[in-house]
């Protein structure tokens, strides 16, 4: 699987209050809707800054803590952002994120600046920094995430090896 976008910085510890606000999560119900206010307790300007299908979130250690709210992986996805790479997940965070295709990739992010051009290679475990002129090796992802990922999510994967009916 192959993953290119422009690095969008964070730094450690952001919660799931933080990807969205707490204050939306009863008023605003439709993932759409609730995307247009990614991060905007941190960064007000962060919405702005995806290209969709082309921004990648560059974090550092334990992104995703807090709750476990699928809204925060369903809305990173939904804003157009196509991967995170972080030093760390938290687990619960992860596992949604993993579950509904969002590309979760645990690296080293500190030589990576905003802005940066990156190639992530699942299959070869490596991120590419093209501006930076570097190759971060990442944690392997076993090959049935991957499958996840690259159908979607693991409802679409069940729909598709498993004879699941749609709903």
């Amino acid at each position: 699987m192959h993953i290119e976008g422009k690095a969008i910085k964070v730094g450690d510890n952001i919660n799931t209050d933080f990807i969205i606000s707490g204050r939306y999560k009863f008023s605003i119900t439709d993932i759409k809707q609730l995307s247009k206010h990614i991060m905007e307790d941190i960064d007000p300007t962060f919405a702005s800054k995806i290209i969709p299908g082309k921004s990648i979130i560059v974090a550092g250690k334990n992104f995703g803590m807090g709750s476990s709210r699928e809204q925060a992986p369903l809305v990173i996805k939904e804003s157009g952002i196509v991967a995170v790479l972080a030093k760390s997940f938290a687990r619960i965070f992860y596992r949604n994120g993993i579950n509904i295709g969002l590309a979760l990739i645990e690296t080293g992010t500190e030589k990576i600046n905003e802005g940066d051009n990156l190639v992530i290679e699942l299959d070869k475990g490596i991120v590419k920094d093209l501006n930076q002129k570097i190759e971060l090796k990442i944690k392997p992802l076993p090959l049935f995430m991957q499958k996840i990922l690259s159908e979607g999510g693991i409802i679409n994967f069940y729909r598709k090896y498993h004879n699941l009916p749609s709903l």
